[in-house]
């Protein structure tokens, strides 16, 4: 379950917001350590895309986008459990345009198996066209 004020928060973003989250990382620690230091504080800057997954929700922060001459986008993204957010800052509202992060939506969402799909149909329409096959 997660916070009131965090759930005000993630209802206010949009798309193409660039934000901050602080979140807590999994910690890797020894028996023989003390055993305080549990939490791994994290920050983390992008883009925001949206709150994705089916088991467990995951706050989804576009990093780097490569734009492709066809339109899609390939996403260096990180994507941050909920369960393990303690706060988002908006930095900068619509620092992507609507438009521009709806495709980076969409891309996010196909996934790079279509776009690899759709390079190898459009190489082979142009081997088939080009009338050397």
């Amino acid at each position: 379950m997660i916070k009131a004020g965090l759930k005000k928060t993630l209802e206010s973003l949009s798309p193409g917001d660039l934000i901050c989250v602080n979140w807590c990382d999994a910690s890797v620690g020894k028996s023989s350590g003390s055993g305080v230091a549990i939490d791994v504080p994290v920050k983390s800057w992008g883009v925001y895309v949206g709150v994705f997954g089916e088991k467990a929700k995951h706050i989804v922060l576009a990093q780097n986008s490569f734009r492709y001459a066809d339109g899609l986008f390939d996403l260096d993204y990180t994507a941050i459990p909920l369960s393990w957010t303690v706060d988002v800052m908006v930095l900068v509202k619509e620092h992507v345009p609507r438009e521009l992060a709806g495709r980076l939506i969409n891309s996010f969402l196909l996934g790079g198996r279509r776009i690899y799909n759709h390079v190898r149909t459009a190489q082979r329409r142009v081997s088939l066209h080009d009338g050397l096959g």
